[in-house]
């Protein structure tokens, strides 16, 4: 039987894309508060600037490319029954050949109920527009998790966290809650690696292993490391 390895990921593997990642030194999502379109208010306020803040983001997202990171956790599963636990709200891991992903944050190419918030749906195109509504007659919205939402995947991603028998950090600062929680569901013993140039502050803790290396470079060591051991206790 393979052993489970699940990985967090976060905007540092994504960047490494071309995508901008969540919030700059100035607080700043590419010229926006974040308040003004990642919250429930700022949605409220002005959902055309919202939508079209969206809307670019998602063209720019089918445009980027999967990186060497992505492609290398996808190769993980030959070895590994891998879990991918993202904040991310891109598909790169999917393109990537990750078979089983869960979006923590949403996914930038659905839209979903306003109003009815399990009613999902698949973009065709890159735009939603204001007077796009649901089946019940509600505005379409991105279906991100913004801030001041639940996260309805939490308890799963829990899980997964909790079952594995390697856990992989990648491209994520663990400053924001609730993912970053997740290290703390990890069964103490099990090895972590944290693959990240600036070292996320987070508790020692047994078998914790940091590679200060950006996801391009750094998931493939880990991978290489993995397989070698394998091999040894073949």
């Amino acid at each position: 039987m393979k052993k489970k390895l699940v990985a967090l990921t976060g905007a540092g593997i994504s960047a490494e894309s071309g995508l901008a990642t969540f919030r700059a030194s100035d607080g700043l999502w590419e010229n926006h508060r974040i308040e003004d379109v990642a919250t429930p208010e700022g949605w409220a306020a002005n959902p055309a600037l919202v939508l079209e803040f969206y809307n670019q983001r998602r063209g720019a997202a089918r445009a980027a490319r999967p990186n060497a990171g992505h492609l290398a956790l996808a190769e993980l599963e030959r070895d590994f029954e891998v879990v991918i636990v993202t904040q991310n709200v891109d598909d790169l891991h999917e393109r990537a050949g990750s078979s089983r992903v869960i979006h923590l944050h949403g996914q930038l190419l659905e839209s979903r109920s306003s109003r009815h918030e399990e009613l999902v749906y698949p973009l065709e195109s890159d735009r939603i527009e204001l007077g796009q509504l649901c089946e019940k007659g509600h505005q379409l919205r991105p279906n991100i998790v913004w801030f001041g939402e639940a996260v309805p995947l939490m308890e799963l991603a829990a899980h997964e966290a909790a079952t594995a028998d390697v856990f992989l950090v990648v491209g994520t600062s663990l400053q924001v809650y609730p993912a970053a929680g997740l290290v703390d569901y990890v069964r103490r013993g099990t090895p972590i690696y944290i693959i990240d140039p600036s070292r996320p502050p987070v508790s020692s803790r047994p078998n914790q292993h940091f590679v200060t290396e950006p996801a391009t470079i750094g998931v493939a060591q880990v991978a290489a490391e993995l397989r070698a051991q394998s091999s040894d206790e073949m």
